[in-house]
């Protein structure tokens, strides 16, 4: 082939790759990330003191939105949503994701999958959310295999609901998910007993790390019932504490390369605890990784 023709065709097909949503191609080594989002529980702290401030300094380091872990009862880290809705609008930052509890043994009068799950949703859409997930499981909710097939069909019912609102209702996985109860995994239980069309599920790297779980070899079994990731490091130490994104173990380049596989919509920066520098510091350094990352 000419040289100058085949020039020409390089730049149309480079034309035609950029033009295409990030996982809509197999994934090679010239791939970035875009789009990086922020899970606010890194920063419950500073965003029960000052949430303007804490959201001004997340949009200035370059996150473009954010996923919330402040709701209770109706309000959105103590503000009604049409207040919380308006300082995300003012500071250009969007809201697609929120976390929530099931709910078990607290009042009828609460707000939670178990109780009022359609005010939940209701405030969820009137937000502009496009997922509604499950956080987590508390330890007296998760003693035995029954009590993972009760959350299994409770996932059913909450996903169903909240397709009414076009919510997609997802569930954030620990490590103890995967800690087999009598020869049985309990998140196998989750993705069994749940309708695939319905429940789909965040995935914490993290955890899935410390529980050494074959990701690759997860999402070939359910290809595309993962449109969340959770982004958070892993350190290299007896403990494997939690560490800013690109400074531990985890391999991300492998992570992102199955991501069409999982069927990856969204991802998030989360740390629980930062040990080595403050929350606001820890995802700068998290993003400045992501923003200049190749896989």
């Amino acid at each position: 082939m000419e040289r100058r023709k085949f020039i020409a065709l390089g730049g149309t097909a480079t034309l035609g790759f950029l033009s295409m949503p990030i996982w809509a191609e197999e994934l090679g080594p010239e791939n970035v990330l875009s789009n990086i989002g922020l899970q606010l529980y890194t920063l419950r702290d500073a965003m029960n003191e000052n949430p303007v401030g804490t959201l001004k300094a997340v949009k200035a380091i370059g996150y473009s939105h954010v996923e919330c872990a402040g709701y209770s009862n109706g309000l959105f880290y103590g503000q009604p949503k049409e207040n919380f809705k308006g300082l995300l609008a003012s500071i250009d930052l969007k809201m697609y994701s929120g976390h929530t509890n099931t709910g078990f043994g607290k009042p009828p009068g609460t707000i939670s999958m178990t109780h009022n799950w359609e005010r939940y949703c209701e405030d969820a859409a009137f937000m502009e959310q496009k997922y509604i997930v499950s956080a987590y499981f508390e330890p007296n909710e998760r003693k035995t295999i029954d009590d993972y097939k009760k959350h299994a069909a409770l996932f059913n019912t909450c996903a169903e609901l909240a397709k009414k609102y076009n919510l997609i209702f997802c569930h954030h996985n620990h490590d103890f998910e995967f800690v087999p109860i009598n020869g049985i995994v309990p998140y196998d239980i989750l993705l069994k007993e749940t309708d695939k069309n319905l429940v789909k599920f965040e995935l914490d790297h993290y955890w899935t790390t410390k529980a050494k779980v074959n990701t690759k070899k997860l999402f070939k079994k359910n290809p595309g019932r993962f449109p969340l990731f959770h982004i958070k490091d892993m350190d290299n130490t007896i403990d494997r504490s939690f560490t800013e994104v690109g400074s531990g173990v985890i391999d991300w380049v492998k992570i992102f390369r199955n991501a069409k596989l999982a069927g990856l919509d969204l991802f998030y920066v989360e740390q629980d605890i930062c040990k080595n520098m403050a929350p606001l510091k820890s995802i700068e350094v998290s993003y400045n990784f992501l923003k200049d990352f190749k896989y």
